[in-house]
């Protein structure tokens, strides 16, 4: 699996984690901010990495959903005959709740109103303390997988917690 972010300087880091019968392992990380993101250039650097974890032991490669990375799969796929690569599910959903928290305007306005409310009863101790009284010491906020999923959990629990 390939997990992709940018650092605070702006570096872009790829990481790549290893999924084993007793669970994810990481297996190193890598300073793309030198590599184009040509999608040769990230091939090449995927296929390194096949290779040091042993094509044998490959079954399945997982990424964003970024057009260049959907050229690299079909380019692993292609040279690598039992291989199989798949989109990254949550990243699929991470942009869907994107897109309708930008797009869909009841969205738009409701989810930075939840924040503020939110943000609002867990800087005030006393606020915290009656909102845990009275939900039984439910959250309001709990966090998802990404930014995204975590707004629309607070709003969930905004609602259940009315």
């Amino acid at each position: 699996m390939t997990d992709g972010w940018t650092d605070k300087k702006r570096r872009t880091i790829i990481n790549f984690l290893v999924n084993i019968p007793k669970g994810t392992v990481f297996l190193k990380s890598i300073d793309a901010s030198a590599i184009s993101k040509t999608a040769e250039k990230v091939f090449d650097m995927m296929d390194n990495i096949v290779e040091e974890v042993g094509e044998e032991n490959v079954i399945q490669v997982v990424t964003d959903n970024v057009e260049n990375y959907k050229v690299v799969g079909h380019l692993l796929m292609t040279k690598r005959k039992r291989l199989f690569w798949t989109l990254c599910v949550a990243h699929c959903v991470d942009l869907m709740l994107e897109d309708y928290e930008k797009k869909i305007p009841i969205h738009e306005e409701t989810i930075p109103k939840g924040k503020k409310m939110t943000t609002f009863i867990y800087s005030r101790s006393s606020l915290k303390s009656l909102l845990q009284h009275f939900t039984k010491k439910r959250d309001l906020v709990r966090l998802g997988v990404t930014c995204f999923t975590t707004s629309y959990l607070m709003l969930g629990c905004l609602y259940e917690n009315k």
